[in-house]
């Protein structure tokens, strides 16, 4: 027997607590949920102002209204509401009949970039590159699947046991995503990419270390010379928010056509058409697809097309698309190196059904991409371009890349707790200088000095 169970043994018979007593009382006690003391006096107020408004035949009304009905009503002497609760209480209210309850202040706050709810009791939100536990939390479960049917119904969308995982979007723009029981295990899930109400800017990347002021005239003028560009990373890694940036160099005078599942890419071009796939309806009938899109943006007469994403078998539609006068084209995947970002869009074309050689796959993507950018998010939080490559062409079976810039770091931290690292030129310079020159775009040489 070995010194601690010795010790566990004498508490018993001494009568006191085991250390395993006193962890069950402490996750007891962890198990134990707060209770509103005014939980059910906002039921009946809420049942009340519903009551009211459908007695009065009102479908809509505005939020200064309804927070003049709900004040009016909580400060009715019946509740017995103390007055310093009484507006605390209006709010929550407020925000649960016509906003988001109570992660409606997430939303509104410009502090976090993502909220992840899972299940009714445990809601996180991700600050600065890093993921933290807030105290929030919804009512019970029903509480939750309300507010989740009330955001994917402002768009059409709808969530049942039937079809338990939607894609949907806030007026805002901010991306939704939510997955129900019976496949969530833990209760409604629901988590929320947000846009911030001012895109970030070029600017900003150099201010917060994404990238340097070289990279960023060389990929401003990769954009202006009509390199086709994908941006390749991972979940998270800040791909949308460079692609944002990148778009905002394509020229006032250019047709832009951007197709998205939910619509993310911002721009403040005159000239933009934004088109946004459609999941089928309860009957299983009319889906419309990136692919489909794609193909139909070929009709309209664009100058750039924009895909949020090539997830798929519309690749082989986007790269026919870049091979066919389409120059300038962006898009964005899911990759962890840009070797990859090449493996997997070649990939993704096989999944498009046609029987094409491996050897025409790769000659296709390698005369149809220029460049790769790929975006990472490191462990201290931290986004970066952590390389810009150049798609050179074929030598023999194999896609030849060559990087330009690359960031390179040993690991340790500084006194912020971040990377210490550099952004460096290989000194290579890349052969798409001749088609940024060629469009008419200065390229200086001293920019891939190493």
């Amino acid at each position: 027997m070995g010194l601690l169970d010795i010790i566990e043994k004498n508490k018993e018979e001494n009568g006191e607590e085991t250390t395993t007593q006193q962890q069950k009382k402490v996750e007891e006690v962890k198990e134990i949920k707060v209770e509103d003391p005014y939980d059910a006096v906002k039921k009946k107020i809420h049942g009340r102002i519903i009551l009211t408004l459908n007695r009065a035949g009102k479908a809509t009304v505005d939020r200064d209204e309804m927070e003049k009905l709900l004040t009016e009503e909580v400060d009715k002497d019946e509740y017995n509401i103390p007055r310093v609760e009484r507006k605390p209480i209006v709010k929550t209210l407020l925000d649960d009949i016509l906003g988001y309850g109570p992660i409606q202040d997430l939303i509104d706050s410009d502090s976090c970039s993502e909220i992840m709810v899972n299940g009714p009791d445990h809601v996180y939100i991700e600050q600065k590159g890093k993921l933290v536990l807030t105290d929030i939390k919804f009512r019970d479960e029903e509480h939750l699947m309300n507010i989740i049917d009330r955001i994917v119904t402002q768009v059409g969308r709808h969530v049942d046991e039937a079809s338990p995982m939607v894609d949907a979007r806030l007026p805002d723009g901010s991306r939704v995503n939510a997955i129900i029981p019976p496949i969530s295990l833990i209760g409604a899930v629901l988590t929320i990419r947000k846009f911030s109400s001012t895109p970030v800017t070029a600017a900003q990347l150099v201010e917060w270390g994404s990238l340097n002021p070289v990279m960023l005239s060389f990929l401003e003028a990769c954009v202006k010379g009509k390199l086709n560009i994908v941006v390749s990373g991972g979940t998270g890694s800040g791909k949308t928010t460079l692609l944002n940036v990148l778009s905002s160099y394509i020229p006032e005078d250019e047709r832009i056509v951007t197709i998205e599942d939910a619509a993310e890419v911002q721009l403040h071009q005159e000239h933009v058409i934004t088109l946004e796939c459609r999941p089928a309806n309860l009957e299983g009938k009319g889906a419309i697809t990136i692919r489909s899109l794609v193909k139909n943006a070929l009709r309209m007469r664009p100058d750039r097309i924009i895909v949020g994403e090539v997830r798929s078998e519309e690749t082989l539609d986007m790269l026919q698309a870049m091979n066919t006068g389409h120059d300038g084209s962006l898009t964005t995947t899911h990759a962890n190196s840009p070797r990859d970002a090449m493996s997997r869009i070649e990939t993704m074309v096989m999944m498009s059904g046609m029987e094409l050689p491996v050897k025409a796959i790769r000659d296709q993507a390698s005369s149809a991409i220029d460049l790769v950018i790929q975006q990472s998010r490191l462990r201290d939080g931290s986004r970066k371009v952590t390389s810009i490559t150049e798609v050179v062409g074929m030598e023999g079976d194999v896609v030849s890349l060559q990087d330009i810039f690359v960031y390179e770091t040993d690991g340790t931290l500084d006194s912020r707790g971040k990377f210490k690292g550099q952004f460096r030129a290989t000194g290579v310079v890349p052969k798409c200088i001749e088609k940024i020159r060629g469009n008419g775009v200065v390229v200086k040489n001293e920019w891939f000095a190493n």
